[in-house]
């Protein structure tokens, strides 16, 4: 056995490799079946999307681009100043997007899995 030590992506490994002493000169064959390959296409999982909304109110618009996580008001819920009323994934950090204000929710455009755009309306409030 030799012993060596292996960098990879900055982690160091010690490896054991074993010598294999013998004459190769004999090789064993084997048939080989070649398999018809048949292409997968994997399943698209579309993510929810964001809707249009023609009620008035106020707009609760996306800061950044991302992914909503959670949607915790629905049309008609009332929330005060400071409440979380979604949070949204972007960089790899949940974002939470707060209510400005004491209200109430008139339209959700969003459900959870959508991805969102800097400036979509997430909610209209009142």
């Amino acid at each position: 056995m030799k012993k060596y030590v292996v960098n990879v992506n900055g982690n160091r490994y010690e490896v054991e490799v074993e010598e294999v002493k013998g004459d190769f000169s004999e090789v064993s064959t084997t048939s080989v079946v070649q398999e018809e390959k048949k292409e997968v296409k994997p399943v698209e999982k579309k993510p929810a999307e964001v809707k249009k909304s023609n009620v008035d109110g106020e707009k609760v618009e996306c800061p950044m681009p991302g992914k909503i996580l959670k949607v915790n008001k629905a049309a008609g819920d009332n929330f005060k100043k400071g409440e979380v009323l979604f949070v949204l994934e972007a960089m790899k950090m949940e974002n939470e997007i707060m209510a400005p204000h004491d209200g109430k929710v008139i339209d959700v455009n969003v459900a959870v899995g959508a991805m969102v755009n800097t400036g979509d309306v997430l909610a209209v409030i009142q």
